[in-house]
């Protein structure tokens, strides 16, 4: 996760920028889900049933806080289909963990608004394009509509939440419209994920847009950080799964602010990129174990082994690979300068096109002339 907008703050004002104290977990409690995106990556169905117990949940959560684990994403599926969704998010707050929300939406209502709200720190809704590429893109005629009205909902009750947004070829049609929605919206959070080849994004892999694409689609979601800083919007930009989205950050502040260079690589060299298996991972609905929900690999199951002792082993191999700061990454990454800021990026896209999880991420646009010492 890559914050760009609290970036450029911190650094032009000289404060300290926002850090994770401990690690953060996406946590997938259920396979159920209503909706049928082209990009999930846990193939998701209506049809599922839950196969966690709360008890088994609630067992594994006392064990959360002894893995270095504070912040927890309550993701599916649909996390709202589980009828103790809220006795879970109040387990966590009794063990001292934050809980936030990943939802589509669609099961938001005046009943439950305010319980939500009290419940989670912050609630992620997915929209993914105008209405007509939603609705396809997520498998439901009238899904969108749906969305937008619970991200009403919540800002009527008191509440926030942002937006989520995955660019694809089938979404990026809408990539400048939700720039739009936001500033229509008045949300304060866009959450924009470049795509990782993993469940249904990995059966369709040609969804995916080109290298030069996505350079011009980074630097406007850059262009529009700085706007929005230097107009006082409180519209927070952050990007995921595209850690060299900061070195061309880094690249424009040295064009616009380069007394400030200096302070802005060491705040992203202390971030340290991509950090599955380090401050990131994914816990899933059968209790496996993965460095972030993408991963091909498990490094264990916590129904199977107490979680924190699979999260601190210092035995297991992929774990203490992906722990080392530089990773030891082949191809073009070997010899980037900037290795000690993106980390190699993703290993499950890596590891989707290669074989091979220690080779270049395929979907780095940043061009060897950029990269060379």
């Amino acid at each position: 996760m890559f914050r760009l907008s609290n970036l450029i703050k911190t650094t032009l004002e000289d404060q300290k920028s926002r850090t994770l104290n401990g690690s953060i977990m996406i946590w997938n409690f259920t396979n159920r889900c209503n909706l049928f995106c082209h990009h999930c990556y846990s193939k998701a169905d209506a049809n599922e049933k839950d196969t966690l117990t709360f008890e088994e949940i609630e067992q594994t959560i006392k064990r959360l806080k002894n893995g270095g684990v504070n912040f927890v994403i309550f993701s599916g599926g649909e996390p709202l289909l589980r009828k103790d969704i809220f006795d879970i998010a109040q387990c966590m707050k009794d063990n001292g963990i934050m809980t936030y929300l990943s939802t589509n939406g669609l099961y938001i209502s005046p009943k439950n608004v305010d319980k939500i709200i009290e419940t989670f720190n912050y609630i992620g809704i997915s929209i993914d394009g105008i209405e007509e590429v939603h609705d396809q893109f997520r498998g439901q005629k009238g899904a969108y509509k749906k969305s937008i009205e619970a991200i009403k909902l919540v800002q009527k009750h008191g509440g926030n939440a942002g937006i989520r947004f995955t660019i694809t070829k089938e979404t990026q049609d809408s990539f400048y419209a939700m720039f739009d929605l936001c500033e229509e919206l008045n949300v304060n959070k866009l959450y924009i994920s470049h795509l990782v080849y993993s469940g249904r994004g990995e059966d369709n892999l040609e969804i995916d847009i080109s290298k030069e694409e996505r350079r011009e689609y980074v630097n406007f979601i850059i262009d529009k950080a700085f706007e929005y800083y230097e107009s006082g919007s409180n519209i927070d930009l952050v990007t995921g799964n595209m850690e060299m989205d900061a070195v061309m950050l880094l690249n424009r502040f040295k064009e616009k602010y380069p007394q400030k260079v200096e302070l802005l690589e060491s705040k992203l060299k202390s971030w340290g990129g991509n950090s599955a298996g380090n401050r990131l991972g994914n816990m899933d609905w059968a209790g496996n174990v993965k460095p972030d929900p993408f991963f091909p690999f498990t490094v264990g199951n916590y129904l199977q082994t107490p979680f924190d002792e699979i999260w601190t082993s210092k035995k297991n191999d992929i774990l203490n690979q992906l722990r080392q700061s530089p990773r030891n990454i082949k191809g073009k990454c070997a010899q980037c300068k900037y290795l000690e800021i993106c980390n190699g990026g993703s290993r499950s896209r890596a590891y989707a096109i290669s074989g091979d999880l220690w080779e270049e991420d395929p979907s780095c646009y940043l061009t060897n002339e950029e990269i060379r010492n």
